[in-house]
């Protein structure tokens, strides 16, 4: 049986807006991040150490960056199965920024029933220092 949170694929609509997500991406959550994903790098987890390495402060992983945007997919539609996820990244998410997972619905294949998504990651300057597209099915 359905959880009533449940993403229907026949309900998705192209041109569909991906809800919001204000992402956390505090000295603190990156540092857990680092240590969990034994990325421990100057340049994650120290803005000193990051700006005398030519940085503008410590840096979020590409591999968290990656995880926020499917995190927003599942916001969207918690049964989702994701099945690729391409990032690119045009300069570095800074840890301590305010930043914003969005994402729209760009393709709908009927006879895969994939749905395929345009991400963003945006910080409060409006600039977009991450994004990507997936693949998802429902």
């Amino acid at each position: 049986m359905s959880q009533p949170s449940d993403k229907r694929f026949e309900d998705v609509e192209f041109g569909e807006d991906l809800p919001k997500v204000d992402v956390d991406v505090s000295l603190e959550t990156v540092k857990v991040f680092a240590k969990a994903s034994l990325m421990l790098a100057d340049r994650f987890t120290d803005h000193d150490a990051a700006k005398k390495a030519g940085l503008p402060g410590a840096i979020v992983p590409g591999i968290m960056s990656q995880g926020i945007l499917v995190a927003a997919i599942h916001a969207w539609a918690p049964n989702a199965q994701v099945l690729n996820v391409d990032t690119i990244f045009r300069s570095p998410l800074i840890v301590d920024s305010k930043p914003v997972a969005t994402g729209v619905v760009t393709d709908i294949d009927e006879d895969a029933k994939i749905i395929e998504l345009d991400l963003t990651l945006s910080n409060e300057k409006g600039e977009t220092p991450v994004v990507g597209t997936a693949k998802v099915t429902l």
